[in-house]
């Protein structure tokens, strides 16, 4: 496969990310990450495995309203079976019921370690970093 091709399977992880959360695909994320996937959410939520990143990623959107996840200017290097990659971010979340009119927005990029597996690109490796944010955090309802 050439290096254009690996790039843009790759890119279409961060797409398939955003798409699975804003339509609350849970199971869509398993074309995404690999089972031990390690996940650091802007150091407030480190967790280990794939079950548990999705797990974690229900207990703050399960409570919440419409979001809406943009990516943009990715950069991505490919090296054989392995890959890093960044994409900028921006998240729009919109509270449920009795939070429908709090808002929360947050920019920054999504940083990815990947490796070639049978079924495709995989991560490995998940960051997310916060560079600035708007609204509140209590348009998540978390237990």
């Amino acid at each position: 496969m050439s290096a254009s091709l690996d790039a843009r399977a790759v890119t279409g992880l961060f797409h398939a990310y955003a798409d699975a959360l804003d339509r609350r695909d849970w199971s869509a994320l398993d074309g995404v990450f690999l089972e031990d996937v390690h996940a650091d959410y802007n150091g407030t939520e480190v967790v280990q495995g794939r079950a548990a990143l999705v797990g974690m990623i229900r207990g703050y959107l399960d409570g919440c309203g419409p979001t809406q996840h943009l990516m943009g200017n990715e950069r991505v290097v490919v090296e054989g079976d392995r890959a890093t990659a960044s994409v900028k971010m921006r998240v729009h979340h919109i509270g449920a019921a009795e939070r429908a009119e709090l808002v929360y927005e947050c920019f920054g990029w999504y940083h990815a370690e990947l490796v070639r597996t049978g079924q495709g690109w995989r991560v490995a490796s998940w960051r997310q970093e916060v560079t600035h944010q708007l609204g509140t955090y209590d348009v998540f309802a978390r237990a």
